[in-house]
């Protein structure tokens, strides 16, 4: 499993990220038997949130009753959550109450005294800058949290964040994959009118401005698609292009095509994390054959050309 640094100057975690969103009602052996493949093919790293699954804290609380770590265990591993969705609203809330409160209501489910990273949970409209450094500055200096981070903010909104946030902004998860590839594709087709791609998206620039930050991007969605209704792409015969030349280089490297899938958000050299929303552990290990494929130039362009982006 090869690592990315976290943050501007964090540690070594694994470019691929086990996602825990849907294992809310899975047996405690369901959630054994994914987490051991997570851990057999290297990866460390356990993607929360508050709102995952049918009630608020839910997913976090299923996780830590199935596998009751012990502490040594729970050293060995990061957890990441995230705060700040209301779902009931369905509003957003980073004001200084919301934040401490949700988080302490995930140690609660989690079981753990910390957490490894928290995010801000898609922008809120009506953030407080200095409402978010005030939660985040007691999160830190008691312990709760060791890391910050956001997810679906543009350039500028974690600009603003960081007039009064001191911690580092360590990563933005934002959705990517080879058929969900804005982020990627727009500078390709930058100043070209007839291509639809380059139209500025966020402000422009996204992936560019976290590489010159330092700021990790995690690629949520990696095997979502956006036509034919969505949902995963491969297989699917809206993609019949982009799965032709994904089973050609999964044949090539002897992998299975969601491998190739994963390659190609890690083969980009700005160090993303890709987090897999599978709860099939066979799934997790195929997956987790992507994170060292060393794909080519001419390999990566021809899958950003297949999934229908204009490679100038």
């Amino acid at each position: 499993m090869r690592t990315v640094p976290l943050g501007p100057s964090g540690p070594a975690v694994p470019n691929v990220v086990a996602g825990m969103m849907r294992i809310d009602g899975k047996t405690d052996d369901d959630v054994r038997s994914l987490y051991s493949a997570a851990r057999t093919a290297g990866i460390d790293f356990f993607d929360h949130a508050d709102i995952y699954a049918a009630e608020l804290h839910s997913a976090e609380r299923r996780f830590a009753e199935a596998l009751q770590l012990s502490p040594s265990e729970r050293g060995e591993i990061r957890l990441q959550t995230k705060a700040g969705i209301v779902r009931e609203g369905p509003y957003f809330d980073f004001s200084y109450e919301h934040l401490v409160s949700s988080v302490e209501e995930s140690l609660r489910a989690l079981q753990t005294d910390y957490v490894d990273v928290l995010l801000l949970h898609r922008p809120d409209a009506l953030v407080e800058p200095e409402e978010v450094a005030r939660a985040f500055d007691e999160l830190e200096q008691s312990g709760k949290v060791r890391a910050f981070g956001v997810s679906n903010h543009t350039a500028r909104q974690i600009q603003l964040l960081k007039t009064a946030v001191r911690q580092p902004i360590v990563a933005n998860q934002l959705q990517l994959s080879v058929a969900h590839a804005p982020l990627v594709a727009q500078g390709l087709a930058a100043n070209m009118e007839s291509a639809p791609q380059s139209a500025v998206l966020d402000g422009g620039g996204l992936l560019d401005f976290c590489r010159i930050e330092g700021i990790t991007v995690q690629a949520w969605s990696p095997l979502q698609g956006t036509r034919g209704g969505g949902g995963v792409f491969l297989g699917h015969p809206a993609y019949a292009e982009l799965n032709g030349v994904i089973d050609e280089l999964a044949a090539r490297y002897d992998v299975a095509p969601i491998a190739i899938a994963v390659a190609w958000i890690t083969r980009h050299p700005a160090g993303i994390q890709v987090v897999l929303g599978t709860t099939t552990p066979e799934r997790v290990t195929e997956a987790a054959a992507g994170s060292d494929i060393p794909l080519t130039r001419a390999e990566w362009y021809a899958l950003t050309r297949a999934a229908g982006y204009v490679v100038p």
